[in-house]
């Protein structure tokens, strides 16, 4: 086994390749006349990457001499999205998606390289991939400030092990997602943050200029979020509660007692998301009248019900507790009703949280904060992509192919 060093990837002789001449303008920069000799030409290879296989890009650029005054001209180099670097846009978008599209870790990436006779060391692909994160700082300010903008966002986070610098030990950090989702007339964007830990200034950090409503799990981090401003009264963030979580309780419960009390609370649940079917793809307001005509009466009536079997219930047993979650968060849980662009639960924003689900099962951990910060903004475009049915591949390339033009 060859051990490959930080550096150059290394590519074997026979190799494909892609030339490319760049000629210089026709005429002497000096004098004008468009006689000229050649005198020989620069070459610079750099490793590109198409779906199925490598090729390298040869960018020749020929030296011309003026055969009058014997100024010397050729063509400038093109811009290369990774300045002194050795990888072209394709390849940089593949080693991307790969890892967090397809979540192979980059020592795996490498190993499958070198069957191709492509050696590029897991250090020199983790340089390429933060050095990218620093081109695409605007598209991800800008990707940002657009989820912001909107008037109600699906929002959950989860764990990510994370390496403590010297310690050879891992700690847990977090990644918040903030999606969209159905929102009107904009297109389905998310945004994902990482933090060290999960305390409850990281959401409120994140959601600082935000106005609208947020749909969350019940994480008492967000509680700040719904209070009205003490100087102003204004309440920037309406709570939305998960049906979905309320749900789960009850069906937790039904699972292990097979109580007659929680079966007949998920037939009542049940009939709210009959309405969701009956809804699904109409526009706000459609939605917004037949919830106010449907779902809350249902929800009214489920109302009562509860009053009415609590005092029968154990205010131990795990469906009292199920109660008394669902009653703490009985408004937030009516919020859906009075708007049309809100669901009636988070499955969105637990959707956008399955690819990290997925990655955690194949990485060990992630090498550091930055890494965390990195790993944020690389799932913002690519889910945003996945949600816009957009190739991340094409796209990707694309921009970095844009940014080395206009650097």
């Amino acid at each position: 086994n060859t051990k490959t060093k930080a550096g150059a990837p290394k590519v074997a002789k026979g190799s494909p390749r892609e030339e490319m001449t760049h000629e210089p303008a026709h005429e002497c920069p000096e004098c004008g006349d468009e006689s000229f000799s050649k005198l020989g030409e620069d070459v610079t290879e750099v490793l590109d990457y198409v779906p199925a296989h490598f090729k390298i890009l040869r960018h020749v650029r020929p030296k011309h001499s003026c055969r009058k005054c014997e100024t010397i001209r050729q063509a400038e180099l093109p811009s290369m999205p990774i300045t002194k670097g050795k990888a072209a846009s394709g390849l940089l978008a593949h080693i991307i998606i790969s890892k967090y599209t397809d979540h192979l870790p980059l020592y795996r990436q490498s190993e499958i390289y070198a069957r191709q006779n492509i050696h590029i060391s897991r250090s020199t692909m983790a340089g390429w991939m933060r050095q990218v994160d620093d081109l695409i700082v605007p598209l991800s300010e800008a990707l940002a400030a657009d989820v912001l903008s909107s008037n109600k966002l699906h929002g959950d986070d989860t764990t990510v092990p994370v390496l403590t610098p010297g310690l050879g030990k891992t700690k847990t950090g977090r990644l918040w997602v903030y999606d969209r989702g159905y929102c009107g007339d904009s297109q389905p964007a998310a945004l994902y943050r990482y933090s060290p830990d999960r305390k409850g200034i990281h959401p409120q950090e994140h959601l600082e200029s935000y106005k609208g409503t947020l749909q969350a799990d019940g994480y008492a981090g967000y509680n700040d979020l719904y209070k009205a401003n003490k100087l102003s009264g204004e309440i920037k963030v309406i709570e939305a509660a998960c049906w979905a979580h309320v749900r789960r309780k009850f069906y937790e419960d039904h699972e292990n007692t097979k109580s007659q009390y929680s079966h007949e609370i998920l037939k009542r649940i049940g009939l709210l998301y009959d309405v969701e079917r009956e809804i699904k793809g109409r526009p706000p307001d459609e939605r917004n009248a037949l919830r106010e005509e449907k779902s809350l009466l249902i929800i009214d009536e489920l109302k009562v019900y509860f009053d009415d079997i609590q005092g029968n219930v154990s205010g131990k047993s795990p469906l009292a507790g199920a109660i008394r979650y669902a009653l703490k968060r009985w408004s937030a849980l009516q919020t859906f009703v009075h708007d049309g662009t809100v669901e009636i639960d988070n499955n969105i924003a637990e959707r956008a949280m399955r690819p990290i689900a997925l990655r955690r099962k194949n990485y060990l951990f992630a090498g550091s904060d930055r890494g965390g910060e990195v790993t944020a903004t690389f799932y913002s475009l690519l889910e945003t992509c996945k949600l816009n049915n957009i190739n991340s591949q094409e796209y990707l390339a694309d921009v970095l192919n844009r940014i080395a033009i206009i650097q």
